[in-house]
């Protein structure tokens, strides 16, 4: 038995083999790590740089087509829902205010066309550090925070946007009071609500990373779902003119993506808890 031993310990030596890490390189060390990191940021920010030139570039119609749109009482969205909208007389009070409206608002559109790079920019370089399984869910993770994030920006660009606008620009606390709207308010206005609404429709994608790491529970959601009913709809009578058909039209979305979070979380627990408790299940 020990002649067998010892044979065997010269042919594989005396330290066992280590395991290969499924992760990065062995060889990379911590500052390795940290340029990787580096490098993925840059690749990102260049993802988004081509985005603002690919905006400079249809500035024309960016601007005065997309981003003027609501702006607009023909705007497509105000006959498609029927809304009885007018024109802005939107004004520039400062003496730069048209320029760095220009380059501010160009930069956050080349953002929204460059983010899905800077996202995949991130996946790369989380990516050779997972399983082959765990490498498949983070890409399904990446491709739908991308994707709901463009879905959001439209949502807000597209129906919120044009309630908010026409609502705003009519409210009035006096007939003394004429509202001159500056260029930069309303672009700035414009942005936030596209880009908030980019922000909101994450909310599913947020149940699904809190409940994969245990900190969320559709019980949770379900208990507090009344409030999350009232919330959106103060919301909606907010950003809308006083009709229901308006708010129903802002609340619906957002009930529907909460509602969608808690389906998230269920099937997520329970396939959490299989992981853990075996194929029973979390016990009663």
């Amino acid at each position: 038995m020990a002649t067998a031993e010892a044979t065997e310990r010269q042919v594989m030596g005396d330290t066992p083999p280590r395991a290969a890490s499924p992760g990065l390189p062995e060889e990379m060390s911590f500052l390795d790590h940290l340029e990787e990191f580096r490098w993925r940021i840059l690749k990102g920010l260049m993802g988004i740089g081509i985005g603002v030139i690919v905006a400079f570039f249809f500035s024309d119609f960016i601007m005065d087509k997309v981003l003027l749109g609501p702006a607009k009482g023909d705007f497509f969205m105000y006959q498609l829902v029927g809304i009885n909208a007018g024109d802005l007389d939107l004004q520039n009070r400062r003496l730069p205010g048209q320029f760095f409206t220009y380059w501010g608002t160009l930069l956050v559109v080349g953002f929204i066309i460059g983010v899905p790079a800077f996202f995949y920019q991130l996946w790369a370089f989380i990516a050779p550090a997972l399983e082959p399984g765990e490498r498949k869910g983070t890409r399904f993770v990446v491709f739908n925070i991308t994707m709901l994030f463009i879905m959001g920006v439209a949502f807000g660009y597209l129906i919120l946007t044009p309630f908010a606008v026409q609502f705003f620009s009519n409210f009035q606390i006096s007939e003394s009071v004429r509202n001159d709207i500056d260029i930069n308010a309303y672009f700035s206005a414009l942005t936030l609500w596209s880009l908030s609404s980019g922000l909101i429709f994450q909310l599913p994608m947020v149940s699904y990373i809190l409940s994969k790491i245990g900190l969320l529970t559709p019980e949770l959601l379900r208990k507090h779902r009344k409030w999350a009913i009232i919330v959106c709809f103060i919301l909606a009578a907010f950003l809308t003119p006083p009709d229901p058909i308006s708010q129903l039209i802002i609340a619906f979305p957002l009930l529907l993506l909460y509602q969608l979070g808690i389906y998230i979380s269920k099937v997520v627990n329970r396939k959490r808890d299989r992981e853990i408790f075996g194929a029973e299940g979390r016990p009663e």
